[in-house]
């Protein structure tokens, strides 16, 4: 108890003398502050894409492509094998028949609203039943494509960071012009980063004959999903790759996010070596401004060990104050932003908002924690072994 005692009083003592070092302290924890608010912005990048992702479709939603693809930009589905998919057991059933969506994906260029160069963007053809299937799929404004026109809808993400996709105006791909309608939103996932039409209008436009690339299927149940693979990949008429969406797209993915998140951790490793040097000069430079204060404390009986408790706790207190302040600024500045960047599987652009999560959060303060444990340790065990006669003596 009594050294439990020893380490509160001369913690205290050390806190109320902050404001007398204020510079330094200062210094020290807007140092941590920007390491926590660079790692915590860019991390909400990599979050913020794997939401767009996780929020692109349900686990009772499975797509099918040709075997071998990785994408659907390399995949191919004659009408014949389309039907085969349509048919197979485990798919839930609507007015109009199975719920299935045969459909095309196309990349067209369009200019950026911020920079007015021009960027990849998905034009997707899709089956009548696409809303159904996909099941998240709301209209915010206009009105859906009818069937046999060219007409399209566009996500809110491509609407909102590409040019010329608001309600009535048009846009010209290749030799065709089609009208904007509609304006959907789909939970933040990433078809919101599409354009959708009517695969029918689609195929000619692009001379894909018959053919399409993916069917997007809505099974009876997540359960389902085993039963329709099984019946697929059993059936001699096809060679499909069947998985769930929500699984197809994080595979997709997958490298962007790690990417993000591997980029983010080394610029935040490179910044926190900056912020550790600035917390061990004032840290070195608060013990020696108190080498007599210390020493006489340990004349009057403190052990070595509250000293060096009682200066990781000032570290750790100033590194948990600026992480505090990162986070906060992070979540202010950065939650909710929107952005967009290049999915490398189909080199298209995929719109998304800065994610910054209660874990991220928590996460960043760790490293603030660590930084300020790591900034203290060194001068802590300084202090402790300071010489009392000889420090007594400094003027």
């Amino acid at each position: 108890m009594n050294w439990l005692t020893q380490i509160l009083s001369i913690s205290f003592f050390n806190l109320r003398a902050l404001p007398e070092r204020k510079g330094s302290a200062l210094s020290a924890a807007f140092g941590i502050a920007g390491v926590v608010l660079v790692l915590t912005a860019v991390l909400a990048i990599a979050e913020g894409f794997k939401k767009a992702v996780t929020a692109t479709g349900a686990p009772d939603v499975a797509v099918v492509l040709r075997s071998g693809s990785d994408s659907e930009m390399n995949s191919g589905l004659s009408r014949e094998e389309t039907r085969v998919i349509s048919d197979a057991p485990g798919i839930a059933r609507g007015s109009k028949g199975p719920l299935t969506s045969a459909e095309l994906f196309v990349i067209i260029d369009l200019p950026k609203r911020s920079t007015g160069t021009s960027a990849n963007v998905p034009l997707r053809g899709v089956g009548a039943n696409a809303y159904e299937v996909r099941g998240n799929v709301v209209l915010r404004e206009g009105r859906f494509f009818e069937p046999g026109k060219n007409e399209v809808i566009a996500g809110a993400g491509a609407a909102r960071s590409f040019a010329g996709l608001e309600v009535g105006s048009s846009i010209k791909i290749g030799s065709n012009t089609w009208q904007v309608v509609g304006i959907f939103s789909a939970e933040g996932g990433i078809a919101e980063s599409e354009i959708w039409t009517d695969a029918s209008i689609l195929q000619p436009a692009y001379k894909r004959g018959d053919t399409f690339q993916s069917v997007y299927a809505k099974l009876n149940s997540p359960g389902s999903f085993n039963e329709f693979k099984d019946a697929l990949s059993l059936n001699p008429q096809l060679k499909p790759k069947v998985a769930r969406l929500s699984e197809f797209y994080a595979d997709q993915t997958t490298m962007v996010s790690d990417f993000i998140s591997q980029i983010g951790v080394m610029i935040a490793v490179l910044m926190a070596c900056g912020a550790l040097f600035g917390a061990l000069n004032t840290m070195y430079g608060a013990v020696s401004s108190r080498t007599r204060e210390i020493s006489t404390l340990r004349a009057l009986g403190f052990g070595s060990g509250p000293v060096v408790v009682s200066v990781l706790v000032e570290s750790v207190v100033l590194s948990l104050i600026g992480g505090i302040v990162g986070a906060a600024i992070a979540w202010i500045a950065f939650d909710g932003y929107q952005a967009s960047t290049l999915n490398w599987a189909t080199f298209s652009q995929v719109t998304f908002a800065f994610a910054v999560t209660p874990a991220l959060l928590v996460q960043a303060i760790i490293w603030s924690v660590v930084l300020g444990l790591l900034g203290g340790v060194f001068p802590a065990v300084r202090a402790a072994r300071l010489p009392i006669a000889s420090a007594l003596r400094e003027t």
